[in-house]
């Protein structure tokens, strides 16, 4: 049986043996995560706002397939 304390302890064990740069990005990630389950209509707001940056990004032939 997989308790909590494990998940963390594998969680912070995985997390520890990122480069520093890494390290930045998931506490990055995990900020934007709090913020979004406390908020979810931030969490819609923000998807809205990103869409325009990533446009570029998903407009691709390899992606074409995914629309």
């Amino acid at each position: 049986m997989v308790t909590n304390r494990t998940r963390e302890n594998t969680l912070v064990e995985k997390i520890m043996a990122l480069p520093p740069e890494k390290i930045s990005e998931v506490e990055d990630f995990v900020e934007f995560m709090l913020i979004t389950h406390e908020d979810p209509h931030l969490k819609e707001a923000t998807s809205k706002v990103s869409e325009a940056s990533f446009a570029e990004v998903w407009a691709t032939i390899e992606d074409t397939e995914y629309d």
